[in-house]
């Protein structure tokens, strides 16, 4: 993924000469993870520019650069340093494409490494998609492979109005995924079906998109399995939802972050007000309860895995 984003980010940047980078380290050092290594020496330092170590700085310099008709993607660290950077995303990005009636574009993206699985110290595993979620005027897409980042990062960047991207950080440098059904998305903001399954369909974004499907492929054929990747949060496609819960009769959510007020609880409450004729039994939401993320050692007390997702599916099918 880390390469693809970097590829993508460089063609980007050759094709549009609006288009420029902001970050802390994302220069000279390539980035904490490496996803722009190579883009400052290649395209210059006004283009791919080292900010300040100040998220609202970064966040709020890239929305004056963008009302000026250039397209800037910002990068964030890594997810719980968003936090200082809320006020100009909530209060100033979010609402100027209404505020002045739709007559201004604001092609800004912000690409935020999240999650965990890294061993990371505090605020370095977390996982705060569903805070922009909610923001009228912000979109919000989660992509799980490096195929789905480079499709959405193309489609953010033209969109005329702000985006928030979330990477999840423990796939920037993995190669080998299980595997998926299909092509790419049908379009840039659908969701995906990553694999086909008659018993249970099973929602979710992200890293975890991988361990499900490693849970599906152990349950097989006894349980067929229908995971659907959704790609983008705000707004999500419930049509691809649906039409599989039509199919199958059960829906069961999956994330990376806790289950209160999170992205599960929304797809669960839009299943059961337009799809509650086609479920065989409760929908059911499986995700980490609401506590901070622990430290390093004690991860795998917290995240949700292979053997939990199984068990969760079979009590829906018995």
């Amino acid at each position: 993924m880390a390469e693809t984003i970097n590829a993508t980010l460089a063609d980007l940047l050759e094709r549009d000469p609006k288009v420029l980078l902001v970050g802390e380290d994302i220069g000279r050092l390539g980035g904490v993870f490496r996803v722009t290594r190579g883009l400052q020496e290649r395209f210059g330092r006004e283009r791919v520019r080292d900010a300040l170590l100040a998220e609202s700085t970064i966040v709020g310099h890239a929305i004056g650069l963008a009302m000026s008709g250039l397209v800037p993607v910002c990068e964030i660290q890594f997810d719980g340093f968003t936090y200082p950077a809320v006020n100009q995303l909530v209060t100033q990005a979010g609402r100027i494409v209404n505020r002045w009636n739709g007559t201004i574009r604001l092609n800004l993206v912000v690409r935020i490494p999240s999650g965990g699985g890294i061993r990371g110290v505090e605020h370095h595993s977390e996982s705060n998609e569903a805070l922009f979620a909610r923001v009228p005027g912000i979109s919000v897409a989660y992509p799980s492979t490096g195929e789905d980042a480079d499709q959405i990062l193309r489609h953010a960047v033209g969109m005329g109005s702000p985006v928030v991207i979330y990477e999840p950080i423990r796939l920037y440098w993995r190669r080998n995924l299980p595997g998926r059904v299909g092509g790419p998305a049908v379009s840039p903001t659908s969701a995906r079906i990553v694999r086909r399954g008659t018993d249970v369909t099973v929602a979710t974004f992200g890293a975890i998109t991988n361990d499900v499907l490693a849970a599906a492929e152990a349950l097989s054929p006894s349980v067929e399995v229908e995971v659907v990747d959704l790609r983008w949060l705000a707004p999500i496609d419930m049509t691809t939802v649906l039409e599989s819960v039509a199919r199958t009769g059960r829906l069961l959510v999956v994330h990376e972050a806790t289950k209160d007020v999170g992205i599960g609880a929304e797809v669960a409450a839009a299943v059961s007000e337009s799809g509650f004729e086609s479920l065989k039994c409760a929908i059911r939401r499986l995700a980490p309860e609401r506590r901070d993320y622990p430290p390093a050692d004690f991860e795998p007390s917290y995240q949700i895995g292979v053997d939990q997702i199984k068990e969760e599916v079979l009590r829906m099918v018995k």
